[in-house]
């Protein structure tokens, strides 16, 4: 029904974070969960910054750039954000403990705060937008 406008892509890009948060709900969760565990690598989402550069993409304004073959690359291609999907990301990289396991507690209780409060403003977000609807439509 709101599909093609404004109001329709600012729900759905709000429902796609949302349900990002919920995701790295669960990945915080399971690094807390493995702090203690030796070896146990921690695990991240990533997925806001592909959203934006998808956002982006669809604004940029370059020059055209012919393309001869097949092979050739675009400059300017159109990211289409509904076709970005979070990622967990595993962390090789950071160790933060002798065991081998990179998990920090307070690291992950401070993200899990955070996530938690970045899923309430996106709710109020989406009830804002919904308000706003059933003003017009009175």
């Amino acid at each position: 029904m709101f599909t093609g406008n404004s109001f329709g892509k600012t729900v759905d890009i709000l429902q796609r974070t949302m349900d990002t948060s919920l995701l790295r709900r669960e990945v915080i969760s399971n690094n807390i969960a493995n702090a203690e565990t030796p070896n146990f690598k921690r695990s991240d989402v990533s997925f806001e910054a592909e959203l934006t550069r998808a956002l982006a993409s669809e604004t940029k304004k370059t020059l055209p750039a012919k393309v001869t073959n097949d092979r050739h690359m675009s400059f300017n291609q159109t990211v289409d954000y509904r076709s970005v999907r979070p990622r967990r990301v595993l962390d090789y990289l950071t160790e933060s403990k002798n065991n081998g396991n990179n998990v920090d507690i307070e690291q992950e209780m401070m993200m899990a705060t955070q996530n938690q409060m970045m899923y309430e403003l996106m709710s109020q977000s989406i009830g804002f937008q919904f308000t706003q609807v059933n003003i017009v439509t009175r």
